[in-house]
């Protein structure tokens, strides 16, 4: 554990950091508030510190007050160090944004265990944000290959519209489907068939622009958004996918599976064109099955009365 130690007279600060040290944390040392309180800022901060309340330039409530009107999801552990006893010191102390309060001269058993307790507490909230973060990736990427499940990238594709309907632009969409997909399931296995879904998913995540979104829409189905790009620009990167698809063979062990993909492309100049995502969606469906009714492992565009390059 890291930890911020503020204090202006050099000997309480080596006393400190010479203590804190020994008893196993890391420790960083600032002269004055002001210098606290940009090392408590800084990306990667320690989230624990001991301020004097006494400091040039910014003093330990100072700290404590701009540090809780400036955080964000990680919290800071703030332990305010002071001779002023009275209860009046303390709750001012704490309504600045202390959490807690050690009087000098302080008992060192005391300080330890004060520390500790502000140890544990932030070690449950960095839990609580890592389980946070791990439900809401469930909630909104496909388990099996990582990428965003249904809902999420409908969603995407709902905001990307609203945001072309404020400032005007292309999206298009493209529905990719791999072909003969069942086959694979059932001559090597449902896991050889997860195995694909995998690679293909990593494939599409590579081939695809930085900023296009890419989801698993069904079991073999996928759907990539592709903001401020015409019909043009994304059949021709759908027909890079297909490539990056065909060309290579999926390695499963010790065997190799050629796979192939059908995708339909569709496209709308927001706000322009009264089209909705709806719509978009299912016109880039309709040119995919055109292609699966005629041979599939090809990039069709929707039509003209849909769609514009």
């Amino acid at each position: 554990m890291r930890v911020v130690i503020a204090e202006d007279d050099p000997i309480s600060r080596a006393l400190l950091e010479t203590t804190l040290r020994r008893w196993g944390y890391e420790v960083a040392v600032a002269c004055n508030g002001q210098e606290a309180f940009q090392t408590l800022r800084a990306p990667d901060a320690p989230r624990l510190a001991i301020l004097d309340w006494m400091m040039p330039e910014m003093n330990g409530p100072d700290v404590c007050q701009a540090l809780r009107q400036s955080e964000g999801g990680e919290y800071y552990y703030l332990i305010l160090l002071t001779a002023r006893g009275t209860k009046e010191d303390t709750v001012s102390g704490l309504e600045a944004g202390a959490d807690d309060y050690v009087i000098k001269p302080f008992n060192m058993r005391e300080l330890q265990v004060r520390v500790r307790c502000g140890e544990r507490i932030v070690k449950l909230q960095s839990d609580l944000l890592a389980a946070q973060d791990a439900l809401k990736i469930q909630a909104t990427h496909d388990a099996l290959t990582g990428l965003m499940n249904r809902a999420a990238v409908y969603d995407a594709l709902e905001r990307e519209q609203s945001r072309l309907a404020r400032q005007g632009g292309c999206l298009s969409v493209v529905m990719l489907d791999l072909d003969h997909f069942k086959s694979i399931n059932d001559t090597f296995g449902h896991a050889a068939g997860d195995a694909v879904l995998q690679d293909i998913a990593k494939r599409l995540d590579h081939a695809s622009r930085s900023y296009d979104l890419v989801g698993r829409v069904g079991g073999e189905e996928f759907l990539l958004v592709m903001p401020n790009a015409p019909l043009s620009s994304a059949v021709e990167i759908a027909e890079r996918i297909r490539h990056v698809i065909a060309d290579t063979p999926v390695n499963i062990g010790a065997r190799t599976l050629n796979v192939t993909a059908s995708l339909g492309v569709a496209s709308a100049v927001v706000p322009d064109e009264r089209v909705s995502m709806d719509e978009l969606v299912q016109a880039a469906d309709d040119a995919l099955y055109r292609v699966k009714g005629s041979g599939r492992n090809r990039v069709e565009a929707a039509d003209s009365a849909t769609s514009q390059a």
